[in-house]
């Protein structure tokens, strides 16, 4: 059978993009540039993974817990604050601010102080589930200076540890820089018998919330 030309090909496709978008269905899905409030490589690592353009400006807040919130209330005030202290660096660009917490029983597990204090967490995550929190807020200091801000919520299961797997594991380092002391998609993984919910949301950034809320600009 002959083929078409090349330029008959183009223009065939062409037409086809065409129609696409004005039926309202288009089909290429392009995302936004976002500035990354963070230099947290976990966060990096998934907007690569999803192809989401991006470039990091490392930022600084206030991270104390106060008195009248909540684990949902205090990673979206994180969330905003980071997104809101780099907007100020990128006016009218998109900026993305993120924060991840582990709660169990009410109490909220950031990173770890120091070995002890991760051999702590890891103890009262064993052989339970808990949550992890992630609040995201994106941010655009424009002429509307509008910020959406939300959360999401994934529960997991911790396997029973002993006393020498708990040691193992913090002396790996790990755990030193991670919210409730391990990191799901490192040699935590080991120790996580189930998940329910969104899985990069346990890494550091849950990726559909992010692309809902992205759509809205």
């Amino acid at each position: 059978m002959e083929q078409p030309p090349k330029n008959q090909i183009s223009e065939t496709l062409l037409d086809d993009l065409t129609n696409r978008r004005s039926l309202n269905m288009p089909g290429i899905f392009l995302l936004p540039d976002l500035v990354l409030a963070s230099t947290s490589p976990r966060r990096a690592e998934i907007l690569r993974t999803v192809g989401w353009p991006f470039e990091t400006f490392a930022v600084e807040v206030d991270e104390s817990l106060r008195s009248e919130e909540n684990a949902t209330s205090y990673v979206q005030r994180l969330a905003r604050e980071k997104a809101e202290a780099a907007s100020t660096r990128f006016p009218s660009r998109l900026v993305l601010g993120a924060d991840t917490v582990v709660v169990i029983e009410n109490d909220i597990l950031g990173k770890p102080l120091d070995e002890t204090d991760a051999c702590r967490m890891l103890r009262l995550l064993s052989g339970r589930w808990h949550q992890v929190l992630t609040g995201v807020t994106l941010s655009q200091s424009d002429d509307s200076n509008r910020s959406l801000v939300a959360h999401e919520s994934t529960e997991v299961k911790f396997a029973e540890m002993s006393d020498s797997e708990i040691d193992w594991y913090v002396s790996t380092g790990e755990p030193l820089d991670k919210a409730g002391a391990y990191a799901i998609q490192g040699r935590g993984a080991r120790f996580i018998e189930a998940i329910k919910g969104d899985y990069f949301n346990v890494v550091g950034l849950p990726v559909r919330l992010l692309y809902e809320l992205a759509q809205q600009f």
